[in-house]
């Protein structure tokens, strides 16, 4: 059975749809990411399942009880902020205690719950600390602390990160995983970053206008997404328009202006037959550069610029007049003009709907 169903969700302000009919199903111990850019209503989502909002039609079952009506107290969802919401009054070890007195639980049991969960964040040598006396990534412990301590059925999670520097949110993304999947937690969790939902989730549901577009696992979404929207939103990429030649042995020729282009059709999100015209998505680090021009689907290409990034060198290509990126580790200098031959893999590039398509 889904800890959690969002059945036919809908919402709209002042006349303006928000939601748009969501299902989503939510397994025990899965994290479950919403993606998507502002405004897409993931996170009027997130509290309509917390009860912080009332649908205008649908439900939320919560582990088989529809707790559409219920308020936010009686949903045993405890939800992490993305201001974290600490009282600044009170030490840390006061803050997580405070939700299990509100539950009038024995003092010591409190005592014990609140110790156990400082040592799963790392936090229990600040237990005595006031939270304005905290780094940004203490506070945001302190939170999750807070949160796993009510043992939820499911851990809501609302762009908890968004507020640490690039280096805390990669430590934090890292810790959330460790302790959801130690502790078999089940959780949503809203995030605009694709780095985030890539690097934690189980399953990604990529939001736009209301509507789920894609729900899939990290890898299928960015390496096979089902539209151009969430191939863009995943990640930076190329789209030209390619007419299907024929299809044979488990593979697509398509016409580009790179030139003939096999791609193979196995998982692809579209069939596509002879004399269809599609969208081809190929992302940069897809592309193989400087090699064999006996090559599968190689092409000659001509450096126009060459960013280097430390790790990586990004190139932008020109080739027959398309514009290609590609991304190059340990690469050897390039300067605008070289000559180049590349390749894309047939099972590195992916067949999407036109470009008029949705």
């Amino acid at each position: 059975m889904a800890m959690l169903e969002i059945r036919g969700v809908s919402k709209a302000y002042g006349g303006t749809p928000v939601l748009r009919g969501v299902d989503l199903s939510v397994e025990p111990g899965e994290l479950m990411f919403l993606l998507g850019p502002s405004g897409c209503g993931k996170s009027t989502l997130l509290r309509i399942v917390a009860g912080l909002i009332r649908q205008d039609a649908g439900s939320v079952v919560l582990g088989g009880r529809d707790v559409s009506a219920l308020p936010p107290e009686s949903r045993n969802t405890p939800m992490v902020f993305q201001n974290y919401a600490l009282w600044p009054h009170l030490n840390v070890a006061e803050n997580i205690e405070f939700g299990l007195r509100i539950k009038k639980l024995p003092r010591e049991e409190i005592r014990k719950t609140a110790g156990e969960m400082l040592e799963v964040v790392g936090m229990a040598e600040f237990a005595k600390r006031k939270v304005n006396e905290l780094s940004g990534g203490q506070q945001q412990r302190v939170a999750l602390a807070r949160a796993l301590a009510l043992k939820g059925d499911i851990l809501l999670l609302d762009e908890p990160l968004s507020n640490l520097d690039a280096r805390l949110r990669d430590l934090m993304r890292t810790e959330i995983r460790r302790i959801c999947k130690e502790r078999n937690l089940t959780a949503l969790y809203v995030t605009h970053d694709r780095r985030e939902a890539l690097s934690v989730g189980d399953r990604i549901a990529v939001m736009k206008d209301g509507v789920i577009l894609q729900l899939d696992a990290p890898r299928t979404l960015y390496t096979r997404p089902a539209n151009k929207f969430t191939a863009a939103f995943l990640g930076d990429a190329d789209f030209p328009e390619a007419k299907c030649l024929r299809v044979e042995d488990g593979f697509a020729v398509f016409s580009t202006p790179m030139g003939e282009l096999r791609v193979r059709l196995e998982g692809q999100p579209v069939q596509p037959a002879p004399d269809t015209v599609c969208t081809l998505m190929i992302r940069p680090e897809a592309v193989r550069t400087d090699v064999d021009p006996a090559s599968p689907n190689a092409f000659p290409c001509v450096v126009r610029d060459s960013v280097f990034l430390g790790e990586t060198t990004g190139l932008t290509l020109d080739t027959s007049g398309f514009t290609l990126h590609a991304s190059e580790s340990a690469a050897p200098e390039r300067r605008p003009g070289d000559r180049l031959v590349c390749a894309v893999p047939p099972d590195a590039i992916a067949i999407l709907p036109p470009d008029n398509a949705r």
